[in-house]
């Protein structure tokens, strides 16, 4: 049996239930049954292991409970600056060189930020668990937190921002969106933060942040692929185990307040071609209405028969790209819709099309195929998650960081076979209105772009 992988297994049991006209069952997608454990150490961290022994490889995933959602005004930035600082060395080892060793061992890593989650990972051969449990260890509890490094992070990541944001035409318009859309929730501002607050953060600032929000208690660790459960715990207790806890993170209280009007923004910069962002606030992952949402931006986004594509791209050329989705990792709260524009096409025409496509699912529910479709690619979502130790990982210590309960990414699957054209229909009326939007428009220029 450990020669068929745990993606294969799930495939057959998806094809012979769909063959019987059955959903797969509860017992076949029960964590229990996968192998998947929850662990605590003594200080408060969360280990999840997973064991999956059809190739010798693993991946350890450490995610910290902590984003730009984490951050206030004349600090916003400092999550991400973590990340590059996390990299810069500790007590035992110099800058880099955390990296180094693991590449020389042939493994790989990298980290990443959201609103509302940084993680870090390696994915290695399967002897080396121990190395890179010692090396994750040591950075949480020993990180060089230095003026110099501060100097030099927060340079790379101010450089950042300029390339991807303020010389970026996506990127300005993706950070309008949000800084929009959001007038009293923390989402307001960038995960890359505003320059003057790159600025302004002080030693203090990150020494009293890595302490509070790097602590074990404020952290899910994940470990997925070739190994033994119980010696990786033991692993666990020996290098993590002996980090102190903090106290908890304050907590964020503030509430978007209820939007009473569509808010639209012109952007004027240099760009070939308009386009426009938009987007419908939505609640948040593992809510009652996300997946029919799901359902929703699968019906008009994926794929070339897509409700958008179809109309706005094939049909009568009016856009170059168009589409629309919940995507909780970009978009948090939002369902986003875009399109740029064809040659010689106006952006009003486009704007009116795209909206009455996405807002006229109410009146125009899917069909029985696009439902199925549509149900078809989120199982096939849900399959392809599940193909590789790292997806594995992230889906894990996502649903945990963002939903506070990793089990529920194993209910996905039920609960999209369970949504009908009506559900989608409601959750349409209910979201996809034109107070509950907000839209920005590129309007381009000739000339240089904005240099800060």
């Amino acid at each position: 049996m450990k020669n068929f992988t745990l993606t294969f297994l799930l495939s057959l049991c998806f094809l012979a239930a769909a063959m019987a006209g059955e959903t797969p069952t509860r017992n076949f997608l029960d964590p229990t049954a996968l192998g998947i454990e929850e662990h605590f150490l003594a200080n408060g961290m969360r280990v999840l292991t997973w064991e999956d022994h059809s190739a010798p490889v693993v991946t350890l995933q450490v995610a910290y409970h902590v984003g730009s959602v984490n951050e206030r005004p004349g600090i916003t930035g400092i999550s991400h600056l973590f990340e590059h600082m996390m990299f810069k060395g500790s007590r035992k080892f110099g800058p880099e060189e955390h990296a180094n060793i693991v590449q020389a061992n042939g493994g790989r890593l990298n980290a990443f930020t959201t609103n509302d989650m940084t993680l870090y990972y390696e994915n290695i051969a399967a002897d080396k668990l121990e190395l890179i449990i010692s090396l994750e260890a040591e950075r949480e509890a020993n990180l060089a937190i230095t003026a110099e490094n501060l100097a030099s992070e927060r340079e790379v990541v101010k450089e950042e921002r300029r390339m991807r944001t303020d010389n970026n035409t996506f990127g300005d318009v993706i950070e309008q969106l949000m800084t929009n859309a959001y007038v009293a929730h923390p989402y307001t501002w960038p995960v890359v933060g505003w320059m003057s607050d790159l600025d302004a953060i002080t030693l203090h600032d990150c020494q009293e942040y890595h302490r509070i929000h790097y602590a074990p208690n404020n952290a899910t660790a994940v470990i997925v692929g070739d190994f033994n459960t119980l010696e990786a715990i033991k692993l666990m207790e020996r290098y993590f185990g002996r980090i102190p806890k903090q106290e908890p993170p304050p907590p964020v209280p503030t509430v978007e307040p209820a939007q009473r009007g569509e808010r639209i923004i012109y952007l004027h910069r240099r760009a070939q071609l308009p386009m426009l962002f938009a987007g419908y606030h939505i609640p948040a992952i593992a809510t009652a209405d996300m997946p029919a949402l799901v359902m929703a931006s699968k019906i008009l986004s994926d794929g070339e028969s897509s409700r958008i594509y179809q109309k706005m791209v094939y049909q009568d050329q009016l856009a170059l790209y168009a589409g629309g989705s919940a995507d909780e990792n970009q978009f948090p709260g939002l369902f986003n819709a875009y399109c740029g524009m064809n040659i010689g096409k106006d952006i009003e025409e486009g704007k009116k099309v795209l909206f009455s496509l996405i807002e006229g699912l109410a009146q125009n529910p899917p069909t029985p195929e696009e439902l199925q479709k549509a149900k078809n690619q989120v199982e096939a979502d849900f399959l392809l998650g599940l193909q590789s130790n790292m997806r594995k990982g992230l889906q894990l210590a996502s649903y945990q960081t963002l939903a506070n309960d990793w089990r529920l990414m194993f209910k996905e699957p039920e609960q999209y076979q369970a949504v009908t054209s009506e559900k989608v229909a409601e959750v349409a009326a209910r979201y996809f209105k034109p107070e509950n939007r907000t839209t920005v428009i590129l309007i381009p220029e000739k000339g240089k772009p904005t240099q800060q």
